[in-house]
């Protein structure tokens, strides 16, 4: 796996993004049986940064605490059979030669506060998202209470997996 880190805001925890990020990311990629070797992207931004991207792709004119743009369009979430076929062309990173997943846009203030508000570490807090993220790169989504609880389950067990804990 390739992970492209950005960190225009030059965020700093108590712990090393780009390796937090690809443990958890592993770790959605292993319980979902990708069979691909991936490339994905990681942009740390801050409230302004996310809230123009947020309009600009959402037309929701607000700060939020994590993005996802999935690569490719899922029949079923989670089958990643769809990327055999005609898509393959387009989700094939021509340079790396890696199956391109996304990208995943997180707001460094986001992580803060809500670590702060739920009472548990930044750590948790950044790996949630990341994992949150990783289930849409992998097709999930959360419109409807079915599906909000699928993507729960999925977050909590990829994290308790990795012993990141709300401790």
């Amino acid at each position: 796996m390739i992970f492209f880190v950005d960190n225009e805001v030059d965020a700093n925890f108590s712990f090393d993004i780009e390796d937090v990020a690809k443990k958890v990311a592993a770790r959605v990629l292993e319980t979902e049986g990708c069979p691909f070797d991936v490339q994905i992207s990681l942009l740390i931004t801050d409230d302004e940064g996310i809230r123009e991207m947020n309009a600009n792709f959402r037309d929701i004119d607000a700060p939020t605490d994590v993005l996802s743009f999935p690569n490719i369009e899922y029949d079923v979430p989670g089958d990643f059979s769809v990327a055999e076929g005609e898509q393959k062309v387009d989700i094939i990173d021509p340079e790396s030669g890696l199956f391109f997943l996304g990208d995943i846009v997180i707001n460094e203030n986001s992580v803060r506060e809500q670590a702060l508000e739920y009472g548990h570490s930044e750590l948790r807090e950044f790996s949630f998202l990341v994992a949150h993220s990783m289930l849409h790169l992998c097709g999930y989504d959360h419109m409807e209470e079915d599906e909000a609880a699928v993507m729960e389950k999925k977050q909590e067990e990829v994290l308790k997996s990795l012993n990141i804990t709300r401790d």
